[in-house]
């Protein structure tokens, strides 16, 4: 079940992240609780992790209508952690100091691509949430080396990055027409 719904979010947060802001943020809330939860829940069902995950999902989307510029340097933060510890879990790197360090420092990283440049910063790091949660997803049906994993999901943010920018442009209208 898990592995549908990472499928799903990760589809929509590709698609749609820029546009559907606060489903980027809840996404970045489930993200958040897929990979935090097993850590701060442990011995736990799935379900329960899932369950969190998806309260933390709807809590980031509130929060995302409610208190816009707040949510923006917080999801980048955790955008960015999330992106850094997923990147470093599929490189196999085990251990909870070098994983909550490059949780903090690619937190870091995303906190200030969004402060710095929204809306790229939303479009990219949405894309890459995105791929990764579709790459998750489909790990639980297809075994992938760590190296397919990587190029998937750069492959899929970059699909991502240019299905968001250009579902941004003005559409033209045709000529002798007005807008």
């Amino acid at each position: 079940m898990s592995s549908v719904v990472d499928i799903l979010v990760g589809l929509v947060l590709l698609g749609y992240g820029r546009r559907l802001y606060w489903a980027f943020v809840a996404g970045v809330g489930f993200l958040t609780g897929l990979l935090l939860g097993p850590q701060v829940l442990p011995d736990r069902p799935n379900w329960v992790i899932l369950l969190v995950a998806l309260a933390l999902a709807l809590v980031g989307a509130v929060l995302a209508v409610v208190a816009k510029k707040v949510m923006i340097a917080v999801v980048g933060f955790f955008a960015g952690g999330g992106i850094g510890l997923m990147l470093l879990r599929q490189h196999g790197v085990a251990g909870e100091v070098p994983g909550w360090i490059v949780y903090m420092v690619a937190g870091i990283v995303g906190l200030l691509l969004t402060r710095l440049l929204f809306e790229g910063a939303l479009i990219l790091l949405s894309s890459l949430a995105g791929a990764g949660l579709l790459v998750a997803g489909v790990e639980d049906f297809v075994a992938l080396s760590s190296g397919l994993a990587v190029l998937l999901i750069i492959a899929l943010a970059l699909i991502g990055i240019i299905v968001q920018v250009s579902s941004g442009r003005p559409r033209r209208s045709a000529p002798g027409r007005s807008p």
